[in-house]
């Protein structure tokens, strides 16, 4: 398949966002942990004294240049390509997460970064092209065709269950509430970021689209869905292990946004059924390098992995650590009390 100039941009784009965005969790992270030791209240309990912290803010101000660059991308590039790239960003947080958090990077977890670089490929490969957008208005029509509509609307009345519903009740000791709100408004925040930056993009290319209402709804729609998206990322943060949040936020966020541009964008219209399956693969590869990535570090700790035979067998799995209320009790180096286990099954 010709990789087309525009796809090439939004390729090398992504890919410095990825560094980015991985290197801020592992920053943000740290300035939580100060904060929280500082107040004793945390992040994911109401807390926002981390707004005090500097390393916070500098943490946050890589994100945004990650997200920036990422910004940029979709301008250039379909959501297809690029949001699955994304998957880079966990490998470098958890490679740094092993350096900088002590949160061990397991020797199966290469095998995952393998795969996570390997099924990216695959997605650069069979990547689609764009059709050419000449106005916003054309973006506009596109976001209000029913398929979509119906989309947006399931997305609010789910946000609306997990917000006032379930986080009021088991938030703190289930990391998909705080994480499928992230990823719910994830998959709208991209869509009005792509529509914004081709907006943008053809104003500077000569042909002003800030003259259109069209171009500001877009704007108010990436400003309130990024505010809830960093809320609530951060009490999933300052909750649940690193380790727990980036897999599971990558593998939703990314679900649910290739999802919403097939619906508004109709990425997939005018490729063959080769190259969507193959897209398909591709993605299958990436999720299950970052499932293996990190669920390795699980069964390494066990008492069953004879490369590590000093750990005791109680080591919590991921599926406990995901009904745990702190994700930093259960460093292996830690003596877990049991009353501090979700004693509710999750499946």
């Amino acid at each position: 398949m010709a990789f087309s100039k525009d796809n090439l941009k939004g390729f090398v784009l992504a890919l410095l966002s990825s560094f980015f965005i991985g290197s801020s969790f592992i920053i943000k992270k740290k300035g939580l942990r100060r904060a929280a030791a500082a107040s004793g209240v945390r992040a994911g309990v109401g807390g926002f004294t981390y707004l005090l912290e500097p390393l916070w803010w500098v943490g946050m101000a890589i994100m945004i240049v990650g997200e920036v660059a990422n910004f940029v991308a979709y301008a250039f590039a379909p959501a297809v390509l690029v949001t699955p790239l994304g998957a880079l960003s966990i490998i470098v947080s958890a490679v740094l997460a092993h350096f900088i958090l002590h949160e061990k990077l397991p020797q199966l977890g290469i095998l995952g970064c393998v795969m996570c670089i390997a099924g990216s490929i695959i997605i650069v490969i069979h990547a689609p092209q764009e059709s050419p957008i000449t106005s916003v208005q054309e973006i506009w029509s596109l976001a209000t065709q029913p398929a979509f509509l119906l989309y947006v609307a399931s997305v609010i009345v789910l946000v609306f269950i997990l917000i006032f519903h379930f986080a009021p009740r088991c938030g703190n000791t289930n990391a998909l509430v705080f994480i499928g709100i992230c990823s719910l408004m994830g998959s709208l925040s991209v869509m009005s970021v792509k529509a914004l930056g081709t907006s943008l993009k053809l104003t500077f290319e000569g042909k002003n689209q800030l003259l259109y209402p069209d171009t500001w709804f877009f704007m108010l729609v990436v400003a309130i869905c990024v505010i809830m998206q960093m809320n609530y990322l951060n009490k999933a943060l300052d909750t649940f292990n690193t380790a727990v949040v980036s897999p599971i936020y990558y593998v939703m966020f990314t679900s649910l946004t290739i999802l919403a541009s097939v619906i508004m964008f109709k990425d997939w219209d005018g490729q063959t059924a080769a190259s969507i399956i193959s897209e398909i693969c591709g993605f299958v590869v990436v999720l299950s390098g970052t499932i293996l990535l990190h669920t390795t570090k699980d069964f390494e700790r066990s008492g069953y992995s004879s490369l590590t035979p000093g750990l005791s067998p109680i080591t919590p799995t991921l599926s406990t650590r995901l009904c745990s209320g702190n994700g930093e009790l259960l460093k292996h180096d830690q003596d877990v009390p049991s009353e501090d286990f979700c004693r509710q099954e999750m499946y």
